[in-house]
């Protein structure tokens, strides 16, 4: 069990660990292949039950927030919200962004009425940006965040939804599905794109992390924050790094 008596260092970006869920186990995303994706093999804790795999998140450090993907639900498989909601129990000093893939009014505020933590809005799970327009509105908008998700060049969801930055909610994730789990770094160019064009917007970064080197890139393009999963758990990012950031 982590201690809550660790002291917090002063990051220059937000270190987000990254839970995927399927079949009530966490697995290990790779390249956005959902259908491939197996239970994770981490060297931060023994087998991949959602519990003991956050566990060792904030075993390594105090993480403040933990991302959470729903696969099954965004899949339209199931879901795993008995998980999701023994998580914000277990942890309640952790904030929880969940993405189940929803994209109707009444499900979205059925889900902010459990308090189950911030309602991470998928555009891939978006049928229109009206409709998307309408989730993102009024005061459930700061409970809210929004990813937009890329495969390779692509953009997954209604195109339009890129350029109606207003009905944005203050923190945005550009997720780079097909670099989830790889090799291939965070996508700067487009993330440096998506920063420039939204001041005011706190933009978070996911997919590709190798290292403390990409982080630190990240940090110096102005990104907000970082999601990442694989460095974590094979530890290519420990806690050193995590602490080094935080000087550099």
């Amino acid at each position: 069990m982590y201690s809550q008596t660790k002291i917090r260092m002063v990051v220059t970006v937000i270190l987000i660990p990254v839970v995927d869920l399927k079949d009530g186990r966490v697995v290990h995303a790779r390249g956005g292949d959902r259908r491939a994706y197996r239970p994770v093999d981490s060297r931060l804790c023994a087998g991949s039950a959602p519990s003991d795999v956050v566990d060792g998140f904030l075993g390594l450090y105090p993480f403040s927030i933990v991302y959470v993907a729903d696969i099954d639900a965004i899949e339209g498989d199931g879901d795993n919200l008995e998980s999701v909601r023994a998580l914000g129990s277990r942890f309640p000093t952790v904030e929880f962004w969940v993405d189940c893939g929803l994209s109707e009014k009444s499900a979205c505020a059925r889900w902010l009425d459990a308090r189950c933590g911030a309602l991470v809005v998928g555009s891939e799970s978006q049928q229109s940006v009206d409709a998307a327009a309408v989730l993102l509105a009024g005061e459930v908008k700061e409970r809210m965040v929004l990813s937009l998700d890329f495969r390779g060049d692509g953009f997954v969801g209604p195109a339009p939804l890129l350029q109606r930055m207003e009905i944005w909610p203050e923190r945005v994730i550009v997720m780079t599905l097909g670099r989830v789990g790889g090799d291939q770094g965070p996508d700067l160019d487009r993330l440096g794109q998506l920063i420039g064009a939204a001041p005011g917007k706190k933009i978070f970064a996911a997919g590709g992390v190798r290292g403390f080197d990409d982080l630190t890139a990240l940090s110096r393009l102005g990104a907000s924050g970082v999601l990442l999963a694989s460095a974590l758990h094979d530890g290519r990012v420990g806690r050193r790094d995590i602490e080094r950031l935080g000087r550099s």
